[in-house]
């Protein structure tokens, strides 16, 4: 080194905290793209547990084509390959100190890869799940029962929800927060009274809810805080009664949620997301509206 140059540093030398600092910046494609493999001191920064505290897999959508038999999907097999190289990579550096972990809701996952997502993530407390079509009860509960530490769920709505509700009653006991991206009736209020009757946090927002659902929900959760019910198309009476759409709660409504903390609501002809609500007749088609709109709560903890 002649006189008067700057001694050079390495990047292996940077200071750990300092490089994952930098990494924090990074999106999860450039993070699994090889950094780890540079050195030992990358590696060990890649895989520091700020970085995978939440593991938001929302970025990644199946390339998928509907079919008319079960599971009513056909997922291109590339999308497959690079989910499953995703989880591995992701799962490997975290070490198991993954506490958040979000799928897309149009990411097809298959029971092997929720299986393996739930292996790696043993401390999870928060889920957004994907789709359901690929993910078999047997895959779910499984699931489940390794998630012990679980307080809170996001999923696309089911048709036939108990045995989900049943399995995190039994294995998830500090379970608080829900939220359904679909439709709430009567089967589903009565399921949640049964199983969840702790649960303290519910958000149906931009849905069809049918107001006897809603009933169920206020007179049955009785430790309920916080309900979320923005947005939603309300209907007086299930089929095959005749369709009524409620345009404002009546006052026995308002009186059983008086106790909640906070009730969360919107009913407004002027509200663009009831109107699409309104629009979309209770089924949110959430591809025709902004990236990423689905992820929006008014329930900050529930909220992306």
């Amino acid at each position: 080194m002649e006189e008067g140059d700057s001694p050079v540093r390495r990047w292996e030398d940077l200071d750990i905290d300092v490089l994952v600092k930098i990494l924090q910046s990074f999106d999860l494609f450039e993070l699994t793209s090889g950094l780890a493999q540079v050195c030992r001191a990358w590696r060990l920064a890649c895989s520091d547990q700020l970085l995978w505290k939440t593991l938001d897999l929302s970025v990644l959508k199946s390339n998928f084509i509907k079919i008319p038999l079960e599971p009513y999907v056909y997922v291109d097999s590339q999308s497959d390959k690079t989910l499953t190289r995703l989880l591995e990579i992701c799962l490997n550096l975290s070490q198991r100190n993954t506490l958040t972990l979000i799928f897309h809701y149009n990411l097809y996952v298959s029971d092997t890869q929720l299986t393996y997502a739930a292996e790696r993530c043993p401390r999870l407390k928060r889920l957004v799940m994907p789709a359901w079509n690929r993910i078999k009860k047997t895959g779910i509960c499984s699931a489940i029962r390794m998630w012990e530490d679980l307080e809170s769920l996001t999923m696309p709505s089911i048709a036939n929800p108990p045995y989900v509700m049943e399995e995190i009653a039994r294995s998830c006991k500090n379970f608080a927060e829900l939220k359904i991206i679909g439709p709430c009736d009567m089967l589903f209020a009565n399921t949640l009274v049964e199983f969840l009757p702790n649960l303290k946090v519910l958000s149906v927002r931009c849905t069809m809810l049918y107001k006897p659902a809603l009933v169920i929900i206020l007179d049955g959760l009785k430790k309920l805080e916080v309900l979320n019910i923005s947005h939603c198309l309300i209907i007086e009476v299930p089929p095959p009664a005749r369709k009524k759409i409620l345009t404002k709660l009546d006052e026995s409504i308002l009186e059983k949620a008086s106790r909640l903390r906070k009730f969360i609501t919107c009913m407004s002809d002027s509200c663009i997301m009831c109107q699409r609500t309104r629009n979309d007749e209770g089924l949110m088609r959430w591809y025709k509206y902004e990236e990423g709109l689905w992820k929006v709560d008014e329930v900050r903890s529930l909220a992306i």
